[in-house]
């Protein structure tokens, strides 16, 4: 059970959380692991990881609720990409929590830097015109990408939307707010399956969940504030948000190579 100044360090990381999707629209709960166990104090990367992968779940679930009301969720593609994937979860998971658990948070850190790579790159793109385009519908690409990213949703314990969307694109070519909203099915799915093995495994910390997930709710109402403020310059925001996850990633490097003796 958390003390007074994990309640409130808690508290303050979902906030974090929250406030960065919010802003740039998303993997800021790529952020969890990392402030779990450099803020909050969780001593077990395992323990942060499924307490970040249910966390990340119920925050999909509400961002879900929502695209679904607005008619934006491609529910077939959606059913047949997240149960695709959930075997890829479940392995994922299962080879996560047999690794050495500093091995996986450097693992965990290269990840972090290609996505920051990502996010970098994207500031310098032009935005792509908006135009009509047939969805593709063949299953073998959707189960494919489907069981990758969820191999690698469950193996870091994180939603994995980062991953997901461009899977969605590549896989049927679909709209970008249908991508979007279509993902977030299988981030359910995903950080259900990852947080149910991890759980029964005694590595979620229920009541954290709920802390980061309180957090994460008034974070991402201020987030979204600062966006709608900011709109004109939503590159900028990406980028840096970018550098914040190059720092973390490098921070979480240097600490987990000297907890291996490799520093």
């Amino acid at each position: 059970m958390a003390d007074g100044l994990q309640t409130l360090l808690g508290l303050c990381s979902g906030g974090v959380i929250g406030f960065t999707l919010g802003l740039v629209g998303g993997g800021g709960s790529i952020l969890a692991v990392p402030l779990l166990l450099y803020v909050v104090g969780v001593t077990d990367p395992h323990r942060a990881i499924g307490t970040s992968a249910l966390a990340v779940t119920i925050n999909a679930l509400c961002s879900l609720a929502s695209h679904a009301r607005a008619g934006n969720v491609v529910w077939k593609c959606a059913a047949l990409f997240a149960s695709a994937g959930i075997s890829g979860a479940l392995a994922g998971a299962a080879c996560g929590k047999i690794i050495n658990g500093q091995h996986l948070l450097f693992l965990f850190a290269l990840v972090m830097v290609a996505v920051g790579a990502l996010m970098a790159r994207g500031c310098h793109q032009p935005a792509a015109r908006a135009r009509p385009a047939a969805m593709r519908t063949a299953p073998l690409p959707i189960v494919a990408y489907g069981v990758l990213t969820g191999f690698c949703s469950g193996f870091f314990g994180i939603g994995g939307g980062f991953l997901i969307v461009p899977a969605l694109l590549a896989a049927t070519g679909m709209p970008m707010l249908n991508a979007i909203a279509t993902s977030l099915v299988a981030v359910c799915a995903f950080g259900l399956t990852t947080s149910v093995s991890y759980a029964a495994a005694g590595m979620v910390d229920l009541p954290m969940v709920g802390i980061l997930v309180a957090g994460g709710v008034a974070g991402s109402a201020g987030g979204s504030t600062l966006a709608r403020h900011l709109g004109q310059h939503p590159q900028r925001l990406r980028r840096i948000f970018a550098y914040l996850i190059f720092i973390v990633a490098f921070y979480m490097m240097w600490r987990s190579a000297r907890a291996m003796g490799l520093a």
